[in-house]
């Protein structure tokens, strides 16, 4: 998973922050979708690669729970961590037992369950 990590982050569009990440999803059934963060001139249109990666899931059929796992990886050469924002979004389409690899280019890297990075998830039994 590293090798093809490593080659996702030439598709990162990263001209201001320079900090190129990449994501792949994996889901239950095998198949693979890969993400990467996108800048934009107004920094909040940016949008991240783990969120990429499961928002392409979704916009080729996938469900909430046909997801398996999530890899990530970042340019800095430490291990990195998705943000909140992607953590929430995590938690809504992943399980909390799903594990998230987090990456560093070196190949070091760190195993979490959804719910050890999302102890305590805003969802829709939220909403009621």
């Amino acid at each position: 998973m590293k090798e093809k990590l490593l080659e996702l982050h030439k598709n990162s569009y990263s001209p201001y922050s320079k900090f190129q990440v990449s994501a792949i999803v994996v889901m239950k059934d095998g198949r693979e979708f890969p993400g990467v963060n996108v800048e934009n001139a107004s920094y909040g249109a940016a949008i991240c690669a783990e969120r990429s990666a499961i928002v392409s899931a979704v916009s080729s059929g996938y469900k909430k729970k046909d997801f398996k796992e999530l890899h990530v990886m970042v340019s800095s050469g430490n291990i990195g961590m998705p943000c909140f924002v992607c953590r929430q979004v995590i938690s809504e389409f992943f399980s909390k037992d799903s594990f998230v690899y987090c990456y560093s280019t070196h190949g070091d890297v760190e195993k979490y369950t959804v719910e050890e990075l999302c102890p305590y998830p805003f969802g829709e039994d939220d909403l009621v």
